[in-house]
């Protein structure tokens, strides 16, 4: 299980958006990597298909970058780690920094 899930604000700890925050879009658990929102912006080339009407051209959109070049970002927005502790049968997220609890996200 990954230290950050779907729609956790996250910052990123290394490459060329170090420092940057984004919420997370998509976890992909079989190469250790997240998608940020805003983070890793690549240009994609892509033809035009009118038949799923996409009209083509260079489009902006983000690159997976690795799971341990992100950290969560706490109550103060800072960087954390995260430990679980289980209360009364329920799994809770204690942020190491400052020991609050931290919400799991709301997934739509």
């Amino acid at each position: 299980m990954a230290h950050v899930l779907k729609n956790d604000q996250v910052i990123v700890l290394a490459g060329k958006d170090k420092g940057k925050t984004g919420r997370v879009l998509r976890i992909v658990t079989d190469k250790n990597r997240v998608l940020v929102q805003g983070i890793g912006m690549i240009k994609k080339h892509v033809k035009p298909n009118p038949q799923a009407n996409i009209k083509g051209g260079i489009l902006e959109q983000e690159a997976p970058i690795h799971l341990s070049n992100v950290a969560l970002v706490d109550g103060n927005g800072k960087a954390t780690r995260v430990s679980i502790r289980v209360v009364d049968g329920k799994r809770e997220r204690i942020a190491k920094t400052t020991g609050e609890t931290i919400a799991y996200p709301k997934v739509k």
